[in-house]
């Protein structure tokens, strides 16, 4: 099996789908925004106020770096990683891309207004949101298999990629 990229939007489902589909398949499960914590010593929004957004890419890339050496995992990116086309290239030969969306009041409604996502730090966070999506939407185009989480559970969006994959990809060789 070739590794499995989980992209999308921050409140996509991205790690909660991630963890259930490599139970699913009992493969390992990378989550890149913990694995850039545990080497920054630092939460990202710590990163992103004290180091700068160019500075999280940059550690962003290494991660993926790592990553794609991996073999038969699923690996749940940040938001963001689509961002830089060599993150897209990278993660295309060593496997495929799923991305996840949802709208933007459904975002919303799931992280809440919270104080750890920098991207949103303002006064309107559903216009941010939205914002962010419209910039985004041409480099999350690019995954392989899209899938729309608003309305559907954990379960079923898992059920769905399963299906959508290519049998190379989940076979155990």
């Amino acid at each position: 099996m070739k590794n499995i990229y989980i992209v999308g939007f921050m409140g996509t489902g991205k790690t909660v789908v991630g963890r259930a589909l490599s139970r699913r398949l009992k493969v390992e499960f990378v989550d890149l925004d913990a694995r850039i914590e545990e080497k920054e010593k630092e939460t990202i929004a710590c990163i992103f106020k004290s180091k700068g957004e160019e500075h999280f890419r940059r550690v962003e890339k290494e991660a993926l770096s790592e990553a794609v050496a991996n073999d038969r995992s699923v690996i749940s990116c940040g938001g963001g990683v689509v961002l830089d086309p060599a993150n897209i290239s990278a993660m295309k030969k060593t496997g495929i891309c799923v991305c996840l969306s949802a709208s933007a009041e459904e975002i919303l409604r799931r992280i809440g207004v919270t104080t750890h996502r920098p991207l949103l730090h303002g006064p309107n966070p559903l216009e941010k949101i939205q914002s962010l999506l419209s910039s985004r939407d041409p480099c999350y185009r690019q995954a392989d298999i899209l899938i729309d989480t608003t309305n559907l559970s954990v379960e079923e969006i898992v059920a769905l990629i399963l299906e959508k994959l290519p049998p190379a990809i989940i076979s155990k060789k």
